[in-house]
């Protein structure tokens, strides 16, 4: 978690929270092959085991961009080897931020373009400034989103919406994605990354075992059947029952306290 990074900055803003800047303003944080193994090398060790994050923050460096998406100067001239080569990385990385076992939030500050949407899309919920700009351009290149776009976008706004949207590859604005549900809060650009972070700290004081079972109870359950789903449920609560923050919640409540959760 200490390593510096050449394409983004991570760092502990205090116990449990983790803030990563997508770092290439000059080209709007554009996604390339070394930000997709740096994002992959970040997030896979964070699948199966949160190793003490809390949760997450995402954003981009500057006020233009949250990510402008893939760089297409570097892809220019690619082989369709080595365009796959390194769609495979993006895949990798991008599946891990989906499954990390910690909350991840996005605070999208600028543009969010094809790769760079998808990015916010894989996380767990979003806040965007007034002046963000969404879209999904891939099919204007020839192609469609390929880390989660096709799957991500209906499941926050609808089918018919995200037919619309991929199949034009029209930009959308942060107030039209808040109506249609793929963004959670609208704030000005100053107020955004302070906004997120009060939000994300509220989450890292709560029981660290509980958050997790909770986003995996939400997540797994929504892909399938209300019975199967509530039964994952129990299956997740029942992992919170015997761990010492279950014990120190009721504890602190009745003591009147704040709770000190140990995430055991």
């Amino acid at each position: 978690m200490e390593k510096r990074f050449e394409t983004m900055e991570v760092r502990k803003a205090e116990d449990g929270l983790m803030v990563v800047t997508l770092n290439r303003p000059e080209v709007r944080n554009a996604i390339n092959t070394q930000m997709g193994v740096e994002l992959r090398e970040l997030f896979v060790p964070l699948v199966f085991s949160a190793q003490g994050v809390r949760c997450v923050v995402i954003t981009g460096a500057g006020d233009k961009a949250f990510c402008a998406g893939g760089d297409l100067k570097e892809r220019n001239g690619m082989t369709d080897a080595e365009w796959r080569a390194q769609h495979a990385v993006f895949e990798q990385a991008f599946y891990a931020l989906m499954e990390c076992a910690a909350p991840v939030i996005a605070a999208v500050n600028g543009a969010a373009y094809g790769g760079g949407c998808e990015l916010a899309l894989a996380c767990d919920f979003i806040y965007a400034a007034k002046e963000a700009r969404f879209a999904l351009t891939e099919t204007t290149l020839g192609i469609i989103p390929g880390v989660g776009g096709t799957q991500n976008l209906p499941r926050a706004v609808g089918e018919r919406r995200a037919k619309e949207l991929i199949m034009t590859g029209r930009p959308f604005s942060a107030e039209e994605a808040l109506a249609w549900g793929m963004v959670n809060r609208v704030l000005d650009a100053k107020e955004l990354v302070p906004a997120t972070l009060e939000v994300a700290r509220a989450i890292c004081a709560n029981g660290p075992v509980a958050v997790r079972q909770a986003k995996k109870a939400i997540h797994c359950g929504l892909n399938v059947d209300l019975r199967t789903g509530l039964a994952f449920e129990i299956e997740a609560y029942n992992r919170t029952v015997v761990t010492e923050d279950r014990l120190e919640g009721v504890r602190a409540f009745a003591e009147k306290r704040k709770p000190k959760f140990a995430g055991k």
